[in-house]
């Protein structure tokens, strides 16, 4: 079984770890090789010859060779001189199993007491593996471990720094293949666990422990776990390490590196797979030390840190060493202006965003300062967080060592709040939302209300000198953010606070205000592109998650602003960014009155565009007023993402492979695809606002169809699909939207006519992209069915030839929406009564239904229960003819499906069992003495009974209970004699009296309800049964422990009431004796309270009444009077 151990040791060779990605992986190495820069850089093929002939010369020696050492170390210096970086020699090719056998081979000639040979031997694994990327076979990994980890019992300890790298290269991502010698490394007293113990002297040994002890815990995709119990212990030792104080005689450099050893060690651990913190305080002493590293050695922060981190729902403060001189008095007037980074001069909205009593929160950079260091200066009163560097010193301070060396002290520390934060974001992921949302108060801040601000994830967003790790700071602010929208929805500040305390809604809604002004501060401050597009991404999640329906109005407002001089930024990731934003803004608890209300302002011709945009006059706001009027001007947001999709860009910046000078080319894809993505949210959310520019719009789609790319064409397909859905909605009868604000008929028809005869044909048949061709089908489903009917023939014969020709495509996403199309246009009141169609539809779905992939069985079942629904809509407005045309083979068949439906997964069975509730209903009474159909009667019943009586999903049993309701108001079905009818009654009594769900319980008493006729209910003693389970269920109506089934208590009794009224207008005398006795008795007293309450709300039993007109019902008409009279006594 091949391993990977070849992506090994990482990219930080002797010197130092950088920070690295969440998850290490093939490409990204944490350890560089020793002595890098000094191999000889020769060619590609030079370093190929070289290897083969030292890989031929090597094997080729024998372990009594008389010159053997002398030839190993001249053969190992020259394996050692050649660079087979891939990196910068991508086509070099040397076989991983030539490397495998080469130091398979030498491990056997290099003895161990050999101990310069050894030392060498080992250099060479790391450089070999490292750089050549090398996946090992299990021989040559449990070779080469066993080499290393005998090396490091028998040689001296001064050989085991370079054993101990080797061996970190070779277990890299292989440490759930080597349990057979981590038993001996991982041991109490084992080579690894001493080394890297706390009390180690020798950092460098200590070091290279916890980087080999981290690589064991690093998994690589596809690989297996690594056994929980020494991924325990090198959890332990990591921590331990990061908790453990820097010993006095150790070099602040040299720690640095050994904590971020261990940090990244830790991050493997959290990152492979769901990690299970202990009990007690282990997560919030993972926390606290996690937090105390995010702000190592930031000048100004100085206080005692909490070792452990508690759930708590105000926020902890860190209580500082040593008193602090006081503040400076803030000045009385205006603040002086600051030049934030590249920005130019604020706006006046900017300004004011920032004048809210955050000065603190403020920073400057000066004029000269590039941007490649990210240092600032910031003039703040806090001095907790005064930069040390803001001072300028002279050149006389520090030697070029001394200030070489703080440079590089300032770049490992920063390394290690990167990975400290790397760290969070991985315990961020790997914990269970709920239980981080009590750690919420030490990482997000609320409003501040005076005194020194707390420490949180914000203070490194706005302060930290480092673009990286306010990078990371901001992705940890996302991963918070992200699926936190339960959480955040008990936020509301509408309502005045209470002076006696602070609830949890008002506490978060403070936190939600406090996290748009600090984001806001940090994007008029950033001027690192990646940094500045994580800024606006980390708004996106925010914009997505905040119940701003529940907040104040006003936060949205200033950010819409702020961000729309964005749009034209000289890096593409930062307008993507930008559009990612304006999507959620528009997505976001849509229709929102305050977006809204933005949407229709006027556009006032964009923001400042100073020397980090790049201004592109081509991407006119008012290409689209050109076309709707100036009366009738579209959103702005509207016509910027039209033009950021059709429009050229004249000016591209380097990244984007601008320069060509020739001609103009449009906006990069990545660009295009999200500006589509924001006009599909734009049209979802505020169709009314979009609805003029229905037609341009469609143009657009158009446009982006006849495009050669993949993605462009599926974005705009799915834009078209949005519009379809808008207009649908608008003309649904739930809809309250008048006629005249609806888009015309006329207009909806000539859209589609536009879109059909178009390139949506071409998408409809391009096999080489069956996801175009899936949301294609989904397009054609989306067309209102009163404009349908007005399309010509031609075009509504297309749409039905292409649907019915793709549901034998051989990709099933596209044949699953070809049949859901076919299920929805049988709907179409125009197509139902084609029989011919009719037919045509019921063959394919009936083939689809057997078909292997769930997804498109799913989708075939559901097509069927639409198609069954309209049998019966047109059985009650056009007669029998179309049971007559229909042939009996095909309905057999249609009967036989469903039946075999109920026995497949939930999806398909929900929908199998309406449908045979439907088939059951539609059949003719010459269709059910037929032979033929007896024994698939029969099973469709039993099937129904058997889902009604099973362990299943709510849904389904409620579907069955009425499908069988619907099976029962077929007068031919012979519901007095059939056999099956006990079953059917007693599964429906069964269910309404024992089932938790109490909507199941009202659907099965609704279907116990429907036979007209006393003799559908059998003997007298079924029917008393019927009416006994009735009478509990009503009994128990309020008797629930699950409170969100008790919303339903007043429906069920409601329910429960009819049923028993309409078994008393039905009644005979033969049943006479056994209901007088059962309202006669102790439980019948509150039978007949709820009859006559019922009979109260429905105004003197109207329903009853028409009953008793069906039924002669005398009977009837003495059992009321019978219930009044008894009340009457009881009042």
């Amino acid at each position: 079984m091949a391993t990977h151990a070849g992506l090994s040791a990482p990219a930080l060779g002797r010197g130092g770890v950088p920070a690295a990605p969440p998850v290490a992986s093939a490409q990204a190495n944490l350890f560089s090789p020793r002595g890098a820069d000094g191999w000889q850089h020769g060619s590609q093929s030079d370093a190929e010859k070289q290897f083969s002939r030292c890989a031929a010369k090597l094997r080729a020696l024998r372990a009594d060779s008389r010159q053997l050492r002398e030839e190993l170390n001249q053969l190992f210096d020259q394996l050692l001189s050649e660079n087979y970086n891939k990196t910068f020699y991508p086509n070099i090719d040397i076989r991983p199993e030539d490397v495998c056998t080469l130091l398979k081979h030498a491990s056997g000639l290099v003895p161990l007491s050999q101990e310069h040979l050894v030392i060498k031997l080992c250099q060479l694994m790391h450089h070999l593996l490292n750089q050549l990327k090398v996946i090992m076979d299990e021989q040559t990994l449990d070779v080469l471990v066993n080499y290393t980890a005998s090396a490091l019992k028998l040689c001296s300890t001064w050989t085991h720094s370079d054993v101990l790298l080797a061996l970190s290269t070779i277990v890299y991502g292989n440490g759930s293949q080597c349990h057979q010698h981590l038993s001996d490394l991982l041991v109490e007293d084992g080579v690894l666990l001493q080394y890297s113990a706390p009390s180690q002297p020798n950092m460098e040994l200590r070091r290279v422990a916890l980087i080999c002890m981290a690589n064991i815990c690093l998994r690589i995709p596809g690989q297996p776990l690594l056994d929980d119990k020494y991924k325990s212990v090198c959890f332990g030792v990591f921590l331990k390490t990061l908790q453990s104080p820097r010993p006095l005689d150790t070099d602040e450099l040299f720690y640095c590196l050994v904590i971020q050893a261990a940090l990244k060690g830790l991050q493997c651990c959290l990152s492979s797979g769901k990690w299970k913190f202990g009990g007690g305080e282990e997560l919030g002493s993972v926390l606290a030390t996690l937090k105390r590293l995010m702000f190592q050695a930031v000048p100004g922060v100085n206080v005692e840190w909490p070792s452990v981190l508690y759930p708590a729902p105000l926020p902890q403060y860190e209580g500082h060493s040593a008193p602090k001189p006081a503040e400076p008095q803030k000045p009385s007037g205006p603040p002086k202006d600051k030049k934030s980074r590249g920005k130019g001069k604020k706006t006046g909205t900017e300004q004011s965003r920032g004048d809210d009593g955050e000065e603190d929160d403020r920073v400057a950079v000066s004029a000269s300062q590039k941007g490649g260091g990210g240092e600032f200066m910031s003039k703040t009163a806090a001095p907790s967080l005064y930069p040390s560097w803001k001072v300028n010193s002279s050149d006389s301070e520090f030697s070029d060592a001394e200030g070489n060396a703080q440079s590089k002290l300032r770049i490992y520390h920063g390394r290690v709040r990167q990975g400290a934060l790397h760290c969070l974001q991985a315990v961020v992921k790997g914990v269970e939302k709920r239980t981080l949302y009590g750690y919420w108060s030490s990482f997000i801040p609320e409003a501040p209300i005076g005194g020194r601000p707390s420490l949180t994830l914000l203070t490194i967003i706005c302060k930290d000198p480092s673009p990286k790790v306010r990078e990371c700071a901001l992705q940890v602010l996302s991963a918070m953010l992200d699926g936190s929208r339960q959480f955040l929805a008990v936020a509301e500040d509408t309502a005045s606070p209470r002076t006696s305390y602070t609830p949890l809604s008002f506490s978060l809604a403070t936190a939600v205000r406090e996290l748009h002004r600090a984001l806001s501060l940090a994007l008029l401050a950033e001027t690192a592109p990646q940094t500045l597009t994580q800024i606006i991404k980390c708004l996106a999640f925010l914009v997505a998650n905040a119940p701003y329906h529940r907040l104040r109005p006003g936060l949205l407002s200033p950010l819409w602003k702020q961000i729309r001089s964005y749009v034209r930024y000289r890096d593409a990731n930062v307008r993507v960014s930008v559009l990612t934003l304006y999507g959620a803004l528009v997505t976001t608890q849509a229709p929102l009155p305050e977006v809204q209300l933005l949407l229709q302002q006027p556009d006032s011709g964009g923001g400042s565009s100073s020397g980090s945009y790049t201004p592109s006059h081509t991407h006119s706001p008012n290409a689209l007023r050109t076309l709707t009027g100036e009366d009738s001007a579209p959103p702005w947001l509207l016509q910027l993402c039209v033009s950021l999709v059709t429009q050229p860009r004249e000016e591209q910046s380097d990244s984007e492979g601008g320069g060509m000078g020739a001609g103009a080319v449009l906006e990069p894809s990545p660009v295009r695809v999200e500006a589509l993505q924001v006009l599909s949210h734009l049209v979802r959310g505020y169709f009314s606002l979009t609805q003029a520019c229905l037609c341009e719009i469609g143009q657009v789609c158009a446009r982006c169809l006849g495009e050669t790319d993949p993605n462009i064409q599926l974005h705009g397909a799915k834009l078209l699909e949005e519009l379809g859905t808008g207009i649908i909605q608008q003309y649904s009868q739930d809809n309250k939207v008048p006629e005249s604000s609806r888009v015309p008929m006329s207009q909806v028809v000539q859209f589609w006519s536009d879109v059909l005869s178009g390139p949506l044909n071409r998408a409809l048949q391009n096999e080489q992209h069956p996801t175009l061709q899936t949301s294609a089908c989904e397009t054609l489903s989306c067309i209102l069915p009163q404009a349908f009917a007005q399309l010509p023939d031609k075009m509504q014969l297309m749409c039905i030839t292409v649907l019915l020709g793709l549901t034998y495509s051989e990709k099933h996403l596209v044949k699953t929406a070809a049949v859901r199309a076919l299920g929805v246009y049988i709907l179409f009141p125009c197509l139902r009564k084609d029989v011919m169609f009719v037919a045509d539809t019921a063959n394919t779905v009936l083939t689809a239904l057997s078909d292997r992939s769930p997804i498109v069985r799913a989708k075939a079942a559901w097509s069927l229960g639409n198609l069954t629904d309209t049998l019966i809509v047109i059985m009650g407005s056009v007669g029998v003819d179309i049971q007559e045309e229909l042939s009996d083979m095909l309905l057999l068949k249609m009967l036989q499906a469903a039946t075999r439906g109920t026995t497949d997964n939930d999806r398909v069975k929900a929908n199998a069992v309406r449908a045979l509730g439907n088939l059951l209903h539609f059949l003719r009474q010459s269709q059910l003495t037929k032979s033929t159909f007896q024994p698939p009667l029969q099973d469709a019943v039993h099937a129904l009974v058997q889902t009604v009586q099973s362990e299943g999903t709510m849904k389904v049993r409620w579907n069955a209970c009425y499908a069988l309701g619907n099976a029962f108001k077929n007068p031919a079905l012979p519901l007095d004699s059939a056999v099956w009818s006990c079953d059917a009654f007693s599964a429906l009594c069964h269910v309404v009296t024992s089932c938790k769900n109490f909507k199941v319980r009202i659907k099965s008493a609704a279907a116990l309800a429907v036979p007209t006729r006393r003799g559908c209910y059998g003997d007298t003693e079924r029917f008393g049964c019927v009416w006994h389970s009735l009478a509990t269920a009503l009994e128990n109506s309020e008797d629930t422990n699950d409170f969100l089934e008790y919303r339903y208590s007043a429906s069920l009794r409601h329910t429960l009431s009819h049923a028993l009224l309409h078994l008393l207008s039905i009644s005979q005398s033969e049943d006479m004796p056994a209901l007088g006795a059962s309202l006669e008795s102790e439980e019948g007293k509150a039978i007949k309270e709820h009859l006559l309450r019922y009979l109260r709300a429905e105004e003197g039993g109207g329903e009853g009444a028409e009953g008793e007109k069906d039924t002669g019902g005398n009977t009837k008409g003495f059992i009321v009077v019978l219930v009044l009279c008894e009340q009457s006594k009881h009042d």
